[in-house]
């Protein structure tokens, strides 16, 4: 009997070249092409920063660093191929996205423009770069509250790594509700430590090394503070984050009082350096303890409001859900999370 014949082998689907490979290894050779072409566009980036750097726009990396381009490209691509994999529903509001994104494009801008150039030359500048590291752009980061649609996203074989105990103690470690104040102001000081400061400037490791710790702090603290989730879900209650900001904000007014005001030049070494843009170093460190003392205040105070909102909310959550079946609240609160 021919092959045509046997009603078994009728009932199967004809088989061509594609069907060589299953929907999954498909998926998965995609994933890796686009891990392909990032490297491919990172490397002429490279290239392109490295034969004509004094050529390039403003917005296009000073000194091209591979570290920061992959943390760029992973945040952004992780974050997009966690939204499509999450149902409409689960997705998190545009808000949320636009904050996530934009607070990367903001570390991006920081550290990858000609800002950067700007920054090693002069100190306000500098201290604008770190307020976008550790606050600003931070912020911006953990109002996205991107964690659940990241580990979406991820490769499944890294999925493991971060719930494993290592990463999760470490975590509790770093968000730990005396841990975390200390570091989120100790960072400030302990890179503005004169005799370091010079040191720091002066050697590239170290400076990579300050700007890494900046911004990965930044995010810690901010995302504890921001978790729009009440305890036990969040780390700590609402009214230990309120006062958490409370105690973090005096410390900073008061080193950028002493850098807004006093008369000697702490941070010479920008002289070595050479200032870019022609003011008295003086002047130059009284903007600098500026940034620190006023756009710090007024973020805390944002942080406080945010809060106040998140608490309000959920209360507000918590009554609707007492109430009998069938009975509508008086004035149902517009959602914020």
């Amino acid at each position: 009997m021919r092959a045509a014949d046997d009603p078994v082998t009728n009932r199967l689907p004809r088989c061509g070249p594609g069907c060589l490979y299953s929907a999954p290894m498909k998926a998965g050779l995609q994933e890796w092409g686009l891990y392909g072409v990032a490297l491919v566009v990172g490397a002429a980036l490279y290239l392109i920063c490295h034969l004509f750097p004094a050529d390039l726009p403003f917005w296009m990396p000073w000194e091209f660093s591979w570290a920061i381009y992959l943390a760029t490209v992973l945040a952004l691509g992780w974050y997009w191929r966690g939204w499509r994999a999450l149902a409409p529903s689960e997705r998190p509001p545009a808000w949320r996205t636009f904050c996530y994104v934009f607070g990367v494009l903001l570390f991006w801008f920081s550290l990858q423009s000609r800002v950067d150039y700007y920054a090693q030359h002069m100190f306000f500048i500098h201290r604008a770069q770190h307020f976008v590291l550790h606050h600003l752009g931070a912020f911006f980061i953990a109002l996205g509250f991107a964690g659940s649609v990241l580990f979406k996203g991820m490769p499944d074989f890294l999925k493991p790594v971060v719930r494993s105990t290592p990463v999760q103690r470490m975590m509790d470690f770093l968000q730990h509700p005396v841990i975390a104040p200390t570091l989120f102001v100790g960072m400030i000081y302990f890179w503005l430590l004169p005799s370091l400061h010079t040191r720091v400037m002066l050697d590239a490791n170290l400076y990579d090394l300050m700007n890494w710790t900046m911004g990965l702090n930044g995010v810690c603290f901010w995302a504890l503070i921001l978790d729009p989730r009440p305890k036990p879900q969040a780390r700590i209650s609402y009214l230990m984050r309120m006062l958490l900001i409370i105690l973090v904000e005096p410390l900073q007014m008061v080193l950028g009082a002493v850098l807004s005001l006093s008369m000697t030049d702490f941070y010479p070494v920008y002289e070595i350096c050479g200032r870019v843009i022609d003011i008295p170093a003086i002047s130059d460190q009284h903007y600098g303890g500026l940034i620190i003392w006023l756009p710090g205040t007024l973020q805390s105070f944002a942080a406080f409001i945010i809060v106040l909102i998140h608490m309000r909310l959920n209360e507000e959550a918590e009554e609707r859900a007492r109430l009998p079946a069938g009975t509508a609240p008086a004035a149902p609160a517009r959602p914020f999370q």
